[in-house]
Order: C-alpha cells, then sequence, then structure tokens
C-alpha cells in the first residue's frame, strides 16, 4: 500500500498538486474556485461532497478519479471471509458422530450450556457482527453435533439453532450452496417437530430464494405455514404465528420475484393478520415478526415487483414511525439495502445513498461484509451525484464501481 492511500482526500489533492507543480492559485483558476478554497479542501476544513467536483480535480491534476479517492487499496475483508466460509463448509461436512470417531478434546457442553451459546450467536448475528459470527460457527456446530448425539431430546432444539444461524450468516455471506448444507441439516434434525420445522423453513426459504428457485420456495414456504398455522388465528400461539406470518412473507418475496403480485400481496396481507395477533417487540424464534415487519415487507414486495414509488412511500411511513427501532440492526439495515433498491430504479441516486449511509451506520456489515449491499453500493457510487463518502467507501471496499 502507498503511504498516500492512508491520507485523506484533502490531502491527496495537495499531494498531488505539488507532484504536477502547481500552486494554489494554477489549480483554482482551472478549477473556477477560489484559492481560498482549495486551502480550505486541502486542510479538510471543506468537504468534497460532489463526485462530479472531484472528478474536475482529478482531471486537473491528471490523475484518475480512483486514485484520488485511494481505489487502488485492498479489497478489505475478502481473503478472511472466504477463509471463513471454508472452515464452515468444513465443520457442515464432517460425519464423526455418525461414524462414531473419537470425540474431540474440547468437553461436551450441557444442552442448557450450548443453548447459552447458540443464543449468544443469534445475537451476534442480529448486531450485524458477521466476522465474529464466522469465527463462531464452527465450533457451535461441532458442539451441537455432539450434544445432540449425547442426548437427543435436550440437544434438538440448540442443534437446529446452529444450522439455522449457520444457513442465515451464509446467505447473508452470499454462499447459497453451503447455506443450502446447513438448512438441510436443520430440516433434518427438526423432523418430528411443528415447530422447529416450521423454524428451519424459514432458512430453507432464504436459501431457495438466494439460490433463484423462487417457484420451490413458493410452495415449500406455503406448505410449512399451513403445517403450523392454527385452526383460528385469534386463538394462536404468539410464537407459532410467528412463525407462520414470515413464511408467508418468505413466500410473498418469492412470488414477487416471479410477478405474481396478486399472490404476493395475498400472502403478505394473511401475514399481516396473524402479526396484528402478535404485536411488536417480540423475537420468536429469532423471526422479529409484528406488524412493522410486515410493513417492511411491503416494501421488500415492493421492489422485488418494480415498484419504486410504493416502496418509498412505504419506507418514509415505517421509519417516520418509533415502532420501526425495536427490530434488531440487522433486520433493519437488510431492508434499507431494499431501499436503496428502489431509490435507484426511481433514478433518485442522492436518496439511495442516504439509505445506504444509514445502513452503514445501523448495521456496518450489512454493507461491508454482504454482497449484495457491496452491489447496491457500487451502483449507486457509479452515479456522479452521489455522496463523496460513498463513493470513498465502494473504493475502500474494492466494489466494482
Amino acid at each position: 500500500m502507498d503511504s498516500t492511500d492512508l491520507l485523506p482526500v484533502g490531502r491527496r489533492v495537495a499531494y498531488w498538486r505539488g507532484r504536477r507543480k502547481l500552486s494554489q492559485q494554477v489549480l483554482a483558476d482551472r478549477l473556477g474556485k477560489s484559492k481560498s478554497w482549495v486551502d480550505k479542501v486541502e486542510r479538510g476544513v471543506r468537504s468534497l461532497d460532489k463526485v462530479s467536483t472531484l472528478q474536475d480535480i482529478a482531471a486537473v491534476l491528471r490523475i484518475d478519479t480512483a486514485v484520488l479517492l485511494g481505489r487502488d487499496v485492498q479489497p478489505v475483508g475478502v481473503a478472511e471471509r472466504v477463509e471463513g466460509v471454508e472452515r464452515i463448509r468444513v465443520a457442515l461436512s464432517t460425519y464423526e458422530i455418525a461414524l462414531e470417531r473419537p470425540a474431540a478434546r474440547r468437553p461436551m457442553l450441557p444442552a442448557e450450556g450450548l443453548a447459552r451459546e447458540v443464543a449468544h450467536v443469534w445475537t451476534t448475528f442480529q448486531h450485524t457482527r458477521y466476522p465474529q459470527v464466522v469465527d463462531l460457527v464452527p465450533q457451535l456446530v461441532a458442539d451441537a453435533q455432539r450434544t445432540h448425539a449425547h442426548d437427543i431430546d435436550a440437544g434438538r432444539m440448540p442443534l437446529v439453532e446452529a444450522y439455522r444461524v449457520t444457513a442465515a450468516l451464509l446467505v447473508k455471506l452470499g454462499e447459497p450452496e453451503v447455506a443450502w448444507l446447513a438448512a438441510d441439516r436443520a430440516m433434518a434434525a427438526a423432523t418430528g417437530d411443528r415447530a422447529l420445522v416450521a423454524a428451519a423453513a424459514v432458512q430453507l426459504g432464504q436459501v431457495l430464494r438466494a439460490s433463484g428457485r423462487a417457484r420451490v420456495a413458493k410452495s415449500v414456504m406455503l406448505a410449512a405455514a399451513y403445517r403450523i398455522a392454527p385452526p383460528v388465528i385469534e386463538f394462536g400461539d404468539p410464537a407459532e404465528l410467528s412463525l407462520c406470518g414470515t413464511l408467508l412473507v418468505q413466500a410473498a418475496l418469492a412470488v414477487a420475484r416471479e410477478r405474481d403480485d396478486r399472490s404476493a400481496v395475498e400472502s403478505v396481507d394473511e401475514a399481516a393478520e396473524m402479526a396484528a395477533r402478535v404485536g411488536d417487540g417480540h423475537d420468536h424464534y429469532r423471526t422479529g415478526f409484528g406488524p412493522t415487519a410486515v410493513d417492511l415487507a411491503r416494501i421488500a414486495v415492493a421492489v422485488e415487483r418494480g415498484d419504486a414509488e410504493e416502496a418509498v412511500a412505504r419506507y418514509e411511513k415505517v421509519t417516520s414511525e418509533g415502532r420501526w427501532r425495536w427490530l434488531p440492526a440487522e433486520h433493519r439495515a437488510a431492508y434499507l439495502i431494499d431501499v436503496a433498491r428502489a431509490y435507484l430504479h426511481a433514478a433518485d441516486p442522492v436518496n439511495a445513498g442516504r439509505v445506504l449511509i444509514e445502513a452503514d451506520r445501523i448495521a456496518p456489515a450489512e454493507i461491508r461484509s454482504r454482497p449484495a449491499g457491496r452491489n447496491v453500493l457500487a451502483q449507486v457510487a457509479r452515479d456522479p451525484a452521489a455522496p463523496t463518502t460513498l463513493t470513498y467507501l465502494a473504493a475502500t471496499l474494492g466494489a466494482e464501481w
């Protein structure tokens, strides 16, 4: 890494101005600015908040805009993420328990202790600390498998939950094939328990959609939803209603991608009835399900349908209400990425950038570690009207823009 990569943008302007043997006055004249303006930029007193201005400066200095932004910095975390995913793949692909191989030296965790470990990893995931979750998951899976083998009944739920959080993480990291293995393991371990099957099916739906198998996702999600649906919603258990409603939302997202607008709206409306019974502020089976979650799902469905106007209108209404903040950071930031896509579809890169900055504030890993977030970031950064902070972030992350 060159030493200039560590400099703020204003200092880079000064560095390259010196390399080109230009005075501040000459640079100012060529830009149509004042000498005072150049001086403030170089000292960091004035920020460069327009990509078009950066492009003008780069043209005068005869360098690429990317160089001015430090574009040659290596993408952060890529090697670590690949290595981490490979460790998870290895953990999911072992069969020591079934083959009765000698147990590892690590002592077996009792079911209660394992449940606490699983809860910790889920909480870490919901706070979008994905690099930490990558480190924790391989050992969690191994511990869960050993505990389950020793105590099948008590170890079943934490084993299913360990596989679920693993699948959820891998979908975030853009690894649907490995996520499929975790989701499949979760479904197999849950067999015979109606609620656990529904919980495992939530991640299966995410995997199927991430794999581009929307029609299969719809079929599986609806079957799982109606299997756990209560005969009468008014008397339904909140946890089961949360699972059923979340599965219906997954089905809606799948059919929206297939342009089946009517089915998508019907599924979300049905989920909304269940959400009204559950209420906000709960997180049954790590679903975060409630009226606000359903409102956000309507935004995602509108984005999938290509209705940017509806998506943006719903977003502005939902975020103006305090209950939006009850949802986990992961949940909120993921939907902000959908909203940024909506603004892009509406040819509004400025607001798309604003929303991405908010997502990065709430949950940086949704932008920095998640391929879907980086892709949207790259699209926004290409527009000359994009906020400079996002352009610099895209350059630092090595996003293709």
